[in-house]
Formats: structure tokens, sequence, C-alpha cells
């Protein structure tokens, strides 16, 4: 999970920075007040280009990191070698242009 975020954080800085402001400023009605954000959120972050290619280019270390996680619910630090590899990956994706 952490992985996604930082490379969600990454590539679609405005939208979870408005989502964290809304949800922020709205610590009653968040859920509802803020699911659009949420949602423009989750659309960058499925739709950018780069992190659809990370997807295609480290889809090995991030299934080895996911079935990690399945593995070690109650110990999830069991899996930080995991995360390393996939941002590892990530990390040298490029676009090619």
């Amino acid at each position: 999970m952490e992985a996604a975020l930082q490379v969600t954080a990454r590539y679609c800085r405005k939208e979870m920075e408005q989502y964290g402001q809304c949800v922020a400023a709205n610590p009653s009605s968040w859920q509802q007040d803020c699911h659009q954000l949420k949602v423009d959120m989750a659309k960058c972050s499925s739709s950018h280009p780069i992190i659809q290619k990370i997807r295609n280019d480290c889809a090995e270390p991030f299934s080895a990191f996911e079935q990690c996680l399945k593995e070690n619910q109650t110990s999830v630090m069991n899996c930080a070698e995991h995360v390393q590899r996939f941002l590892q990956c990530a990390d040298q994706v490029k676009l090619a242009t």
C-alpha cells in the first residue's frame, strides 16, 4: 500500500493534496464531501501514462510484494525488501519520448 501511495504522490500530487485538504476540513462528513476528489485521485493514478508503464514493467516485483502481504498480514514489516524492489523498479521506469 505504501508503495502505491508513494507512486501516486509522485505523479498525482495535486489530486492527493486536494483530497487530503478536503478530508482535513470536513472531519465529520469527509466521506461524502470529498468523494469526487477521491474519484479524481483514483482516475489520475490509474490513467497516468507513467503509472501504467510502471504497472506493466514492474508487475513481477509488485506481485511478489502483494503475495508477501497476503502471507504476512500480521507482520507487514517482513515485506520491506519487496517494497524496496518495487520502488527501485518504479524509479527506473521512463516514458519513451
